[in-house]
């Protein structure tokens, strides 16, 4: 399958090229600066040059695909009206340029905000709608197209996707108790975050690419819910430092903007999705990435 991916270059992005070349797909790849563009070609991938905003560059790459992933995000959290206008503009037109064909379009979601104070299910419909709530309403603007003939399936992502290199939600934990000297939980740290290691979520896209129906919500966790505390505690011990309960009026002041979401439940369980398309993960568990310095060698600036 000749297959189109934007966010070639990012975390999980580069980890999907990996594995969709590995099954034998031919894959371009969205690339916005060169030293993007050179590690797509590394990874042995054709490149498309643009961005989020160069909808002329999505357009030809959706064309010319037999398949889409849409993986990239400007997370731009000091602008998430920029942000999300993008990222619905993009599913937008690449949903456009595949009406009529079947094929897939996966399309990168995730697990907030579906269930409350439980884990989410795929059966959980996605409460943003529309072009103006969180990632411009992406997901079910996504799921539009499949009655128009596109094979359109939601990849809903755990909040951290983990491994040896990741710059996302845990590094940010780790750089703030490194910078006060306590790794910290909000509140009672009872809520819970779904993790998943990068290759089993990039295995998770490729199956999903090559075999879920149209209209399918995956849920890219491998673990259901892991508590904030435990991942707090499991910090600690890495940097040998005390740990700590935050009140949640604290939080954005001790974390940062991580803090609006550290203290949220954002777990979903993947049964449903475990079981129609033969997925298990296999990589280390979270827990498991902390204690073997996964984190501890990341500087964020």
């Amino acid at each position: 399958m000749r297959v189109f991916v934007t966010g070639a270059s990012g975390w999980i992005g580069s980890a999907t090229v990996d594995e969709l070349i590995a099954a034998g797909h031919q894959v371009t790849g969205l690339a916005r600066s060169d030293a993007s563009a050179a590690a797509v070609e590394a990874a042995g991938a054709t490149v498309v040059r643009g961005d989020l905003d160069d909808l002329d560059a999505i357009r030809r790459g959706a064309e010319d695909a037999e398949g889409v992933v849409h993986l990239a995000n400007k997370h731009d959290w000091s602008n998430p009206a920029a942000t999300n206008a993008a990222e619905r503009a993009a599913v937008e037109t690449i949903g456009t340029a595949l009406v009529g064909t079947d094929r897939p379009f996966i399309v990168a979601s995730g697990i907030a905000g579906l269930a409350g104070d439980r884990p989410g299910l795929e059966t959980d419909p996605n409460p943003f709608v529309g072009p103006d709530s969180m990632r411009g309403g992406s997901e079910n603007r996504a799921l539009d197209f499949v009655d128009q003939g596109v094979r359109s399936i939601a990849a809903r992502f755990a909040p951290t996707v983990h491994g040896v290199g990741d710059h996302g939600f845990i590094s940010l934990i780790v750089a703030a108790a490194r910078q006060h000297g306590v790794s910290a939980y909000v509140g009672e740290g009872t809520n819970s975050w779904s993790a998943v290691h990068r290759s089993d979520a990039a295995r998770l896209v490729r199956l999903g690419l090559e075999g879920a129906p149209a209209g399918t919500r995956m849920h890219v966790t491998g673990e259901t819910a892991v508590s904030t505390r435990s991942i707090a505690e499991a910090i600690g011990e890495g940097l040998g430092l005390p740990v700590t309960s935050v009140d949640p009026a604290d939080a954005i002041d001790h974390f940062g903007f991580i803090g609006r979401f550290f203290g949220m439940e954002m777990s979903g369980d993947s049964t449903a999705t475990r079981a129609l398309l033969g997925w298990e993960p296999t990589g280390p568990t979270l827990a498991e990435d902390i204690a073997a310095g996964a984190y501890f060698d990341v500087r964020v600036s």
